[in-house]
Order: structure tokens, then sequence, then C-alpha cells
């Protein structure tokens, strides 16, 4: 018998496993897939490329000190800043200029000066000198287990200069709300709405003010991009991982856990079992739910917990680019603005909302919404000499399309007629408008549409965040509050992390720490057996 056994290999689950491995207890991580990280990792996609499943720019992880802790840069990890870390481009065929989001705020606001005047600059400053702070809090909020009290504790301090009252109302607000309130260029307002609307809901949902003010965080430390590709996170914490004499089986799904006594049975599709005092359960809630109730766990409460968490329509789709060159947009003074970051390819928050709306109906969105990123400008290990890597993120598509239509005709080839490969036609048109001659360049693809993410990386309903990231389930409700201490009732021993538990969705490694801690202090305070409790103590 061992004492962790942890479901899912994705960054969250192996942090978990680290932190365990490193307090002297044995612990084995079991993955369904052939290649360990979920979706923070890469693959050759294309001859030469090591092309990214799942995320590709790292934004919380540098702020939650669990790189340091863990010393991953001992086992490999690497980042380069994104500096700038986000560029919107003007509108094509004019002469407009480019907005250009740098780390260094005078140049930010220099560039706002110019693409939407001098109020909406001095506005900018103060948004960051306001929300930078909280930003902060925010962070360090995500950095904790989801109790009341610490949640609290992480926002003492902030103030407001109309008292606390109308500082929850600004929390609490919408992300429109905070944009209208505080600009008055639109294309401003519809930049920084695209980037607060990578967490999935729209900027029209209550709570999402925090999503917007997140970009004033950007000019303390901006996006980083890990070099060879985003696998390298998990890369890292593989090897930290074997370093304290954890390991990781790969290619064997896990189909039920059963409590026994005082301690787990954990099955594998193999027919293997393992023996464990402890789980972590990094996959998706509702997986680790079915796996329950494959074990035996009483049916009824589970059957209510699953009713309660909603997954959502799903929330977009992903086209994998490889290159001979790196895109020109037309309203760059300087190509190398444009490319190193994250390009918000949006003008309009008409746009955002039409897509949203389209996507809850099961429609497809009448303009697809497009985030690029070409890191091989940053990092060119990831594909061979004079190539390059364009990852496009199109928000919102719909997992289930109206009509009894599929995403694919055949999963087994590329059909040029499948939805998917007509969709990604029409992502790369819509780079290719604000970067003429862009489609010209590319060499092959790859399209990840909702089915497929959740095919390959085990993300039900396509939701790459899990389940939604609205505020009802977020915080102590993520994912219902239940289920929202990193526990199960019921069944001791069983622990939950990932982007189904509190913080949410995102590369942060949070979750996994957070449920590594309770599971030692749960050892250390005699919840599990004795002779557990004297190995951590």
């Amino acid at each position: 018998m061992i004492d962790v056994v942890v479901v899912g290999s994705g960054h969250n689950a192996l942090t978990a496993a680290c932190y365990l491995s490193e307090s002297d207890l044995s612990v084995e991580v079991l993955e369904r897939d052939t290649i360990a990280g979920g979706g923070v990792s890469s693959a050759e996609r294309f001859p030469g490329h090591r092309v990214d499943r799942g995320s590709s720019a790292h934004i919380m992880v540098r702020h939650t000190g669990v790189i340091e802790e863990l010393g991953l840069a001992d086992h490999g990890l690497r980042y380069v800043d994104c500096d700038p870390w986000a560029f919107a481009p003007g509108a094509p065929g004019t002469d407009e200029p480019a907005l250009v989001f740098h780390r260094d705020l005078d140049l930010t606001c220099d560039s706002i000066a110019r693409a939407c005047g001098h109020a909406d600059a001095a506005a900018y400053r103060r948004f960051v000198g306001t929300w930078g702070p909280r930003s902060v809090r925010t962070m360090r909020a995500f950095s904790s287990p989801p109790t009341g009290p610490k949640l609290l504790r992480s926002f003492w301090g902030l103030g407001a200069p109309d008292g606390g009252s109308a500082l929850s109302r600004e929390f609490l607000t919408t992300g429109d709300a905070l944009l209208d309130q505080t600009f008055d260029s639109e294309r401003l307002k519809a930049a920084l709405a695209w980037f607060g609307a990578q967490s999935g809901p729209p900027m029209s949902e209550p709570g999402t003010a925090p999503m917007v003010g997140f970009a004033a965080l950007m000019h303390t430390l901006p996006p980083g991009r890990a070099v060879g590709g985003s696998g390298a996170l998990t890369e890292a914490l593989v090897s930290k991982l074997q370093s304290t004499g954890g390991s990781v089986a790969l290619g064997d799904a896990v189909v039920s856990l059963s409590r026994r006594n005082d301690g787990w049975i954990t099955t594998t599709a193999s027919g293997r079992t393992v023996r464990s005092r402890m789980v972590v359960a990094g996959c998706h809630v509702l997986t680790t739910l079915d796996l329950l109730v494959a074990g035996g766990h009483d049916r009824a409460p589970v059957d209510a917990w699953r009713r309660a968490i909603r997954v959502g329509p799903g929330i977009g789709m992903a086209v994998r680019l490889a290159t001979d060159a790196l895109p020109r947009y037309e309203s760059a003074e300087n190509p190398s603005d444009a490319t190193g970051g994250l390009q918000l390819l949006v003008r309009d928050r008409a746009q955002l909302r039409l897509a949203h709306g389209s996507a809850s109906a099961g429609e497809l969105p009448p303009r697809p919404v497009v985030l690029g990123m070409s890191f091989t400008a940053l990092d060119p290990s990831v594909a061979p000499p004079g190539q390059h890597q364009v990852s496009l993120w199109s928000q919102w598509h719909p997992h289930t399309l109206s009509g009894g239509r599929t995403w694919r005709r055949d999963s087994g080839r590329i059909d040029p007629d499948d939805v998917a490969e007509r969709e990604g036609d029409r992502i790369v048109a819509e780079i290719a408008s604000y970067a003429p001659g862009f489609a010209e360049s590319i060499l092959a693809r790859h399209v990840q549409s909702p089915t497929d993410i959740e095919r390959e990386l085990g993300m039900i309903g396509g939701n790459i965040m899990h389940v939604e990231m609205s505020l009802d389930q977020m915080m102590m409700w993520r994912p219902i509050p239940q289920l929202s201490s990193h526990r199960v009732p019921g069944a001791d021993g069983l622990y939950l992390t990932g982007a189904s538990t509190h913080p949410g969705g995102g590369v942060s490694a949070a979750s996994g720490r957070s449920a590594a801690r309770i599971a030692l202090a749960d050892a250390r305070a005699g919840r599990l057996r004795r002779w557990i409790s004297d190995k951590v103590r």
C-alpha cells in the first residue's frame, strides 16, 4: 500500500503530487493519456514542432510562488516575458494606430494616447493604480483554500473612497460596467474586455469586473512563455516528482475509486489495482464523481451534486498552425511589438456579445473572436529553423451544435467539409484580415474543436475551465458549496484539485498546492491513519 494515488496528470495534479512527495509520502500519478500534463502539455503535431495541446501563455502561475517553492528552475523550467504583453491592431486598410500594452505603464499610456486620446490614457493610468493592488489581493485569495475568513483577510487593507460597501460593489459588478465608467474609447474597452473574457464568462455577467482589472497586474509581471512550450511546466513538475521518489504511470485510465476500511482502492482500465491511504483527484469533477459511483459510493448525493454543477455550452476552439513567417500586422509600427504577446483581434464588444449569444443557442459566431499567439517570436526552439508556430484561440463556440449537427463527419480523418475545418478557415481568415498574406504562410494546421478538446484532454463539454467561471461557481462556491473545500462528503481521504476547484481554470497551480496542504493538515490532525500522521509530523 502506498500513501497517495493522484488521478490525472494536469499541472494542478502534478503540483499536489510534488508537495506530497516532498513531505516524504509515497506518491503515484495515474494518467489515462500517453502524454503527461493534460491541458498544460505539448506534442509534435507537425514534423519538428512542439505544439501546445491546451494553454500557451502562462499568467497566474508566475504570481503564486509555486515555481519557486518547488524549485522548478532546477528542473529546467525557464520563462521568457511577453513584453509587450498584448497588441490590438488598428482597423484593416486604415492608418489607425495599434494599441500596444507594454509592461512599462508609461509606454502603454503613450500608445493609448495615440490610438484613443489623452483622456483614456490618463484613465488607464488611474485604472492600473486602483486595480493593480486589488489584483494582487485577488491572487492572494486564489493562492489559499477558499474559506470565508481567509478570503476576507486577502482583501483587508484595500480600502475604497466610499467605504467597504462601494468596494464590494466594484468587485461584484460586470466587466462592461467597469469599462463603461472608466473609458470612452470602444476600441480600448473591447481589447480589455477580450482580455478579461479569457476566463470564459462574457463581460456582461456580474462579478467579471476583476477579470478586466487583472490586466493591471500585467504591468508588474506580464504573461510568460515557458521555453520549450507550455508542456515545459508539467515536464519540470514530473522531474521534480521523480526526484523525490514519486512516479507517473501513463496510458492506463482509472475506472473506479473505492473506499475500503481506512484506505482506497484505485482500479485502472488494464485491471490493475492500487491500494493507498489517500487519493487526490485532479481530473474533471464530474469524472471524479463517476469514478466514485463506479466504486460503490452512494449515488443519491452524487446525482444531486452533478445536477448543481454547470459546465455550460462550451467556450471555444483552437487552430494550431505551422508557418514560414510570423503575422505581419498592417498597423504595427514595430513588428516585434505585435507578435510576442497576446494578439487581441477585436475592436467592438458587440462582436463578443454576438459570439456568446450565438454559442448559448448552439450556433457558430457570426464573426469569430480570435486571440492570436505566435510565441516562436520569443522561443524559436519549438519549431524547425525558418519556421514558426501560430496558435489561434476563438471564443465562443458551442460544444453541442443546434439542429443535430456534429463538429466532425469522421473523427478518424480530416474532412474539409467538417464544421470544425470550415470554422478553422474562418478563424484563419480573421487574423488574415489584420495581417494580409498570413494565410499564404501556413504550412500545416491542426484544428481543435470543442469535441476534440473534450475527447483528447478529458474536458467535459469542451470547457477548458472544466465548469463555468461564473460568480456563483467561484471562490467558496466552486464547483458547488458541498465540494468547495477540496473534499468530498462521505469520502474521507479523497481530495479534489484541478480547474473544477478554486481558483478555477487557467495555469496557476494554486489548486494543487491547496489540495496538498489540506491533505497534509488532515494527516497531521490524525484524521487519517496514525502512521501517516507520524510521517508528516
